[in-house]
């Protein structure tokens, strides 16, 4: 992977990409006080609300040269449709109004407008991986099973801006009702169709995370040493399934015992499918992401990202990214 890279030294074009739903429309005046801020810079800034237009000028820009940033206002569901609709190589750097805002937190940013504008000064890019699931590109998570559940029923429900309290009812109806059904997991090469799959590895859980980053809901560590930089997902899944093996996971997880448990199962690999005997829901980046059966794999490198400079110096590499 790459790290430490420069923005182009002609780059003058601020894009802020705002999301009203995703809690811009509430703060709209700290997106104002950015480009105001990017302007007397000397730099281009435009508030786009639009989709297409803000992925066309972002392609365009960043094709000339031009592009210093595309700035995600909004929360981690709107930095993934992002980079889903751009081209690779597209600068991209959060302006946290969501929700969790995890990887604007993994990432050391925050909504102050003043320190996103000097982050965008120092042009610093580094070069991360991407989770593939299906045709849909994820950049810190996926999951199958209960919390998927929740999503899917919050997301049917969801109005407008989604708050920690929003998860109430749709968590107390999977609680009454999902069944915890069984998972089926292959992984390898032969997933591509390229050899046979009798002899693949595989694995049956009820409790499915899948880690391009470390990140989770409320900081739980179910993967810390996940990596965007190693060329791999990471796999964390559980064997049994019910609410009260459930909060027994949790508790390990809360401790970092979890991994010792002889019913949870870590692994890290480049290809995986993930099947079951009804469509159960997956999610990604804590948006809906689907139903099985699913094709998860791994795109090395595909977020460009505009980062602090000292988030650089104190980010560890794993020794498997030196030579890649």
């Amino acid at each position: 992977m790459s790290f430490d890279l420069k923005v182009p030294a002609g780059a003058d074009h601020v894009l802020i990409a705002a999301n009203p739903r995703a809690g811009a429309g509430r703060r709209w005046h700290l997106i104002e006080r950015l480009a105001v801020l990017a302007r007397q810079r000397g730099w281009k800034a435009e508030i786009v609300t639009e989709l297409g237009e803000v992925t066309r000028k972002a392609n365009e820009s960043t094709l000339k040269g031009r592009l210093r940033a595309l700035v995600a206002a909004g929360g981690d569901g709107t930095a993934a449709e992002l980079v889903n609709r751009t081209e690779p190589g597209v600068p991209i750097t959060l302006f946290p109004m969501g929700t969790e805002n995890l990887l604007a937190r993994y990432l050391t940013l925050d909504a102050k407008p003043e320190r996103l504008i000097q982050v965008l000064a120092e042009g610093r890019l580094a070069r991360l991986d991407a989770g593939l699931a299906g045709k849909r590109i994820f950049l810190l998570m996926a999951s199958i099973g209960f919390d998927a559940d929740v999503v899917h029923r919050l997301h049917r429900k969801r109005r407008g801006h989604i708050t920690h309290w929003s998860y109430g009812e749709p968590i107390f109806e999977s609680v009454r009702t999902y069944r915890y059904p069984e998972l089926r997991l292959r992984m390898g090469e032969e997933l591509a169709g390229v050899i046979p799959a009798e002899d693949s590895p595989s694995v049956s859980a009820r409790w499915v995370f899948l880690f391009n980053l470390p990140c989770y809901a409320a900081g739980l560590p179910l993967c810390p040493t996940a990596s965007g930089s190693d060329g791999k997902l990471d796999l964390c899944a559980f064997r049994r399934g019910s609410l009260f093996t459930g909060l027994l996971y949790l508790m390990h997880v809360l401790r970092g015992s979890h991994f010792k448990l002889k019913d949870c199962v870590n692994r890290t690999f480049e290809k995986l499918t993930i099947e079951a005997d009804e469509p159960i829901p997956y999610q990604l980046d804590g948006d809906p992401g689907g139903h099985l059966p699913l094709e998860v794999g791994v795109l090395p490198g595909r977020m460009t990202l505009v980062v602090p400079h000292a988030w650089l110096k104190n980010l560890k590499l794993p020794k498997t990214s030196a030579g890649k």
